[in-house]
């Protein structure tokens, strides 16, 4: 369960919107998110409806600037829950299809290059758990949430390029 409240202006001020959920279309609710406090759970967000444009993932804790989130905007149109997780197994692959080399990931890892000297990741498969995909290393750049699934080439989980440079799991500590 989670919990999760919107707010247009700043330092969680103005119109607000609670929300439990995914919610594929939060435009009804409130026209701008420039502050979020999160409750419970931990959370994506994402620019656009239907869980599209820029993500953003949100653990519990206030956020009282869309800037505290790496955000770009004051857009917040789409947010999913991302269920809790007891263990997490993920394999990269340097080539589409999940051919070329491959490792095996079960930890954060804040440098693929440093760890693994691979910069470039074309493929994936998430065996268990959800992660938070960086494109740039030390959990910086643009995030892609990476749930259970096959990943044949990057443009599946969305990215433009295929530059990989950390992974998160998701994880919320009560």
């Amino acid at each position: 369960m989670g919990k999760i409240t919107f707010y247009e202006d700043r330092g969680f001020q103005g119109r607000h919107y609670e929300c439990s959920s995914d919610h594929s279309n939060l435009q009804p609710y409130f026209s701008r998110c420039n502050s979020v406090r999160v409750d419970s759970g931990c959370w994506m967000l994402y620019e656009q409806p239907n869980y599209l444009g820029g993500q953003y993932f949100l653990r519990r804790g206030d956020y009282p600037d869309y800037q505290q989130w790496m955000g770009l905007s004051d857009s917040v149109r789409s947010c999913r829950l991302i269920p809790h997780a007891g263990s997490h197994r993920i394999r990269l692959y340097e080539r589409e299809d999940y051919r070329g080399q491959m490792v095996e990931i079960t930890e954060d890892c804040p440098s693929v290059q440093d760890r693994f000297h691979l910069s470039d990741i074309y493929s994936l498969n998430v065996l268990e758990g959800s992660w938070v995909l960086y494109e740039l290393p030390n959990y910086r750049g643009r995030q892609y949430l990476l749930r259970p699934g096959e990943y044949r080439r990057h443009l599946d989980w969305g990215a433009v390029n295929a530059r990989v440079g950390s992974l998160r799991r998701v994880m919320d500590f009560y």
